[in-house]
């Protein structure tokens, strides 16, 4: 049987933790910030995670 292959999409957008959790970045982060409060932008730049409903196709597309 072939190797199951990465998608590079999502090894760069996702990352699995220790535990096995998925983590994302948020968006909305890159531009327009001026209206932006500073709250609302210090928690876009953390991680968040993964949606349980896209759990499974997210770890379909990094070949787990």
């Amino acid at each position: 049987m072939p190797k199951v292959k990465t998608k590079s999409a999502a090894k760069k957008r996702f990352k699995v933790t220790a535990t096995g959790k998925l983590k994302r970045r948020h968006a909305m982060r890159s531009h327009i910030l001026e209206k932006k409060s500073s709250k609302r932008k210090r928690d876009f730049g953390r991680e968040h995670d993964v949606a349980k409903s896209d759990v499974r196709s997210v770890k379909r597309l990094l070949g787990r």
